[in-house]
């Protein structure tokens, strides 16, 4: 019952998001932005029509819904987070077309310069991504009946970078919301300033903003995921403790402190690399889709180093299975 709930809460916000960026987006095209300068002309809609906008808004967020039902499918009946997959599969496919383009673009010598610089950040968001604190929990024996229980040892992983690729996706949703104020109050001089420094995404206050924004979002992610009160709690219902800390309030206060301690490099290192891409754009006069860094080298790291634990995972049961029979 509580995952069906955390799944219908994650399709709530899932829709909510969709329109948020659909709608910003839209705004983009409508302005000219989106393309290069190209403006949307009236081909698809009347820019002064806010049934078409609401049109493409729906059709965008239909597709949303269509992509995360597929998602779901795959998730129930293949390997791995099937959104996950499917989000790789598109990063993958764009990848050697990014690389080619700055070839074309630079020549060769800064293409090998971005590939060993790529190489370097993939090692670097590899050793992150593993990166975890292990707390050691020690079990108490216990007799049930006639038979003893307990009396092993384990640990709780605490990773890094706890809260994976979430905060980095939030960040950029919500910096949609300028771009799309800026569309419908576009003679303000509010929306001017807007447009100068949060839209094209290169000015250095757009990327202190995302930064903190990562930040911020690295945060609050860990803290609704991973609760060291309900952890403290059923370590002492079990017979668990942490050796040289009381079980109880002062375990809680324990965890709380790690946490809190390895989320702040874990926070600064997601919105490092999620500003990789943009300065790039700044200082290299790179293309806008920049192959390495951001969003695009966590999901490949991160949904490559899932799917092979899992499948690791699938091979080893069935081995045991048959070692079993």
């Amino acid at each position: 019952a509580g995952q069906a709930k955390i799944t219908q809460y994650t399709r709530y916000l899932t829709l909510g998001l969709a329109i948020l960026q659909a709608s910003g987006i839209v705004a983009l095209a409508r302005s000219g932005q989106l393309f290069g300068g190209q403006t949307s002309g009236d081909l698809l809609y009347n820019n002064d029509s806010i049934w078409s906008f609401l049109l493409i808004v729906l059709v965008m967020v239909s597709g949303t819904a269509v992509i995360m039902w597929l998602g779901e499918l795959i998730t129930d009946r293949g390997i791995g987070n099937g959104m996950s997959i499917l989000i790789f599969t598109q990063v993958v496919a764009t990848f050697p077309g990014a690389m080619w383009l700055i070839k074309q673009q630079k020549g060769w010598t800064t293409f090998l310069i971005v590939l060993l610089i790529g190489l370097v950040v993939v090692v670097g968001v590899i050793f992150m991504e593993q990166a975890q604190r292990r707390i050691p929990v020690q079990y108490a024996k216990r007799m049930v009946g006639r038979r003893m229980f307990g009396g092993s040892s384990t640990y709780i992983p605490l990773k890094v970078n706890q809260a994976g690729i979430i905060p980095v996706i939030f960040a950029s949703s919500l910096l949609y919301l300028p771009a799309l104020y800026s569309q419908f109050q576009p003679e303000s001089q509010f929306s001017a300033w807007i447009q100068t420094h949060f839209v094209k995404g290169d000015h250095p206050y757009y990327m202190i903003t995302f930064f903190a924004l990562v930040v911020f979002f690295t945060y609050f992610y860990v803290a609704i995921t991973f609760n060291p009160e309900e952890v403290a709690d059923n370590m002492k219902k079990y017979g668990g403790f942490i050796p040289g800390i009381r079980a109880g309030r002062p375990t809680q206060d324990y965890l709380a402190y790690v946490l809190s301690r390895i989320t702040a490099p874990g926070a600064l290192y997601l919105g490092l690399i999620a500003l990789i891409p943009m300065i790039a754009v700044a200082l290299l006069n790179a293309n806008q889709n920049f192959p390495f860094g951001g969003t695009t080298i966590l999901i490949i790291v991160g949904v490559g180093l899932d799917t092979v634990k899992q499948i690791e995972s699938q091979l080893q049961q069935r081995n045991y299975e048959g070692f079993l029979r």
